[in-house]
């Protein structure tokens, strides 16, 4: 089998390529996990069919596709929360699996260690240890009460949990959502480092970018594997739908050329061609069991009105919460047509940054002016603006009757919600029935429907699966209104604002040009230009000295202390490396950390340490060799 494969390696496309490359080493190595000829029926119909594959030692899946489309789905299956309705679920004899939930039940657990150490079975007790150092990691206190936890807490706690007991294969189920930049940093950290396979689903591109091998794409209920990084899925998507295409013009141009014989030349040999007209049965049928690309979100925003050339203007504004400093001192000009980021850690006060910029509430100290002529759109992170009791219906004609005003224009209110990708079925659903991506869908709806020419958006990307997040990116880019936008996607907010306004979540704020990237990249230019004017300052300060000290005839030679230093580190740096050698070799050994912990950490702390000294030692014996080949030269 395996020769084949490599007979095929020749004249394939790229992508082909390597899938097949990746067969071959799957072939080498059994599976962790293989899934076979799974189906599964929702509601009378197929959620997806005949989904086969495998997640091998160190895979970093990606699962992707629309909202609805059956991903979580698949997820339960594969982590066996549920059975299909047919096909084969195998997982290696001795293979830990471990679930990470899109929702986190806390209910039963009186304490957050409670909840993460009912991950572990009986004989996995060996493993509790590790639970004060995940929390610790996720900054979650072990002894809080799991059900008081925030969104980015309750996320944290169940990363733990699924961290816990050291699995052989990872599946998270939107792991970023609700969590903060330097906690999806983190995250990104810990799978990278993971010795075991992941599955994930997830909205962040940067994330899968950032961790992704491979990719699980279900589309309209059929599973399409490559073998690549995320980064490459549009490009590898476009060539399959090119294909799929292709091949359903030469099924249309051959059902055609058939239906045009079957009417004019069948009568002369009728029995002869009846095998001939059962295969135009056949592909007719097959034609009609076809789905199309499903369609896209219609996203337009009207801005309206225009505003005032100034939108918001904060002057030295500052606000705390008790003795917690929440911004100190900052100012902003905000004009017509800015898209403004909002980026910070979770708890940083972003959002409290936002309702101050819009006059929800006051600031302790300073001014905000709010510019003229402003008709502002709120899309608020908890959604408060939808009831989960009424209909979707309901929701978008808020006086009643059956037509949504869309932008100034009357539309029927089943039309509208086919726009946003609903069925005609849902619109008389209540909203507490949707999942969140249709929640979110639906608030787009209802914002979306009237002219703004402010638009708030406190974390839009949520839920929403990457086809929707790329229109909304399009729409927001073309919007001529005013963007404050609160967001922890970083790709999204690279593609979307101007400037970014950082929280660090010490009351400080710093306002950027660009997005995250933008950012990133100045920070590091600026602190780079900070240490390259204080070693400037150090260097002039120490120049200064030299000259007014009382100048001594060179002697030629090192003093006795820096001789003695010259002459002894040689000795200390080849003892040095030697103690690195060796604890490089002890902590190659892999259950050293398990049969060792503390002994492990200890032999980590000892490493980074005696190789700063090693580095430190080098830089001072240069130094040393230097200044004695400078003293020979003035004798």
């Amino acid at each position: 089998m395996q020769q084949r494969l490599i007979c095929c390696l020749q004249g394939a496309g790229h992508f082909d390529r390597i899938y097949i490359l990746k067969l071959i080493g799957f072939l080498m190595a059994p599976p962790l996990i293989n899934i076979n000829d799974i189906h599964l029926t929702f509601g009378g119909n197929d959620l997806f069919s005949d989904v086969s594959f495998a997640i091998g030692d160190r895979d970093r899946l990606c699962l992707v596709g629309r909202n609805g489309g059956g991903k979580s789905t698949l997820l339960k299956i594969i982590a066996g929360e549920i059975e299909p309705d047919g096909g084969e679920r195998f997982v290696q004899p001795g293979c830990k699996v471990a679930y990470l939930n899109q929702e986190p039940k806390f209910d039963g657990y009186d304490t957050v260690e409670d909840f993460v150490l009912s991950a572990l079975d009986d004989h996995e007790q060996d493993y509790a240890y590790r639970v004060d150092m995940l929390l610790a990691s996720v900054d979650i206190d072990p002894k809080s009460d799991p059900k008081q936890l925030s969104g980015g807490e309750g996320r944290r706690a169940a990363i733990a949990r699924a961290l816990i007991a050291d699995p052989q294969v990872l599946l998270l189920d939107e792991p970023t959502n609700h969590l903060d930049l330097p906690t999806i940093e983190w995250l990104e950290g810990e799978i990278k480092n993971f010795r075991g396979a992941v599955v994930v689903i997830s909205h962040d591109r940067a994330f899968l970018n950032a961790v992704s091998n491979g990719v699980l794409w279900l589309d309209r209920g059929i599973m399409h594997q490559g073998a690549i990084n995320f980064s490459q899925f549009e490009e590898w998507s476009e060539e399959i739908y090119r294909k799929e295409a292709e091949e359903r013009a030469k099924l249309d141009k051959l059902i055609a050329q058939e239906t045009v014989w079957s009417v004019q030349g069948i009568s002369a040999r009728r029995k002869r061609n009846q095998g001939r007209l059962r295969r135009l049965y056949d592909m007719r049928a097959q034609r009609s069991q076809q789905v199309d690309r499903i369609g896209n979100v219609s996203l337009a925003a009207d801005a309206g009105e225009t505003s005032g050339k100034v939108v918001i203007e904060a002057t030295d504004i500052a606000k705390s919460f008790g003795d917690r400093p929440i911004i100190s001192d900052f100012s902003t000009r905000i004009m017509r047509g800015d898209k403004v980021g909002i980026i910070g850690p979770n708890g940083a006060g972003k959002t409290t940054l936002l309702r101050m910029l819009t006059g929800q509430i006051e600031p302790d100290s300073g001014t905000i002016k709010i510019g003229t002529n402003l008709n502002p759109s709120y899309f608020d992170q908890k959604r408060a603006a939808l009831d989960d009791d009424k209909t979707l219906w309901d929701t978008l004609c808020d006086v009643g009757g059956d037509q949504v005003m869309v932008r100034g224009n009357p539309r029927h209110v089943v039309s509208y919600l086919r726009d946003f990708l609903f069925d005609e079925k849902q619109a008389r659903s209540p909203v507490g029935a949707l999942s969140g991506g249709e929640r979110n869908r639906l608030l787009l709806a209802k914002q979306l429907a009237k002219p703004t020419n402010l638009l708030i958006m406190d974390e839009p990307t949520n839920d929403l699966d990457m086809d929707t997040l790329d229109l909304l990116q399009e729409m927001l880019s073309d919007y001529e209104g005013t963007l404050l936008l609160v967001s922890h996607d970083r790709d999204f907010l690279d593609r979307v604002v101007t400037s970014s306004i950082v929280m660090e979540g010490d009351g400080t704020a710093i306002e950027y040009a660009g997005g995250y990237s933008d950012y990133i990249a100045q920070r590091k230019l600026s602190h780079a230009e900070a240490a390259k004017e204080e070693k400037a300052a150090a260097k002039q300060v120490k120049k200064t000295a030299q000259a007014s000290a009382p100048k001594s005839k060179p002697s030629g030679k090192l003093s006795y202390k820096d001789q003695r230093e010259y002459d002894n580190l040689p000795g200390a740096m080849a003892k040095l490396e030697g103690e690195i050698a060796t604890l490089e070799e002890a902590l190659s050994d892999s259950s050293l950390f398990t049969k060792d912990p503390d002994g492990f950490q200890k032999k980590v702390d000892r490493l980074d340490a005696a190789r700063a000294e090693l580095e430190s030692s080098e830089e001072r014996w240069l130094e040393l060799e230097m200044l004695r080949e400078e003293l020979a030269l003035q004798c």
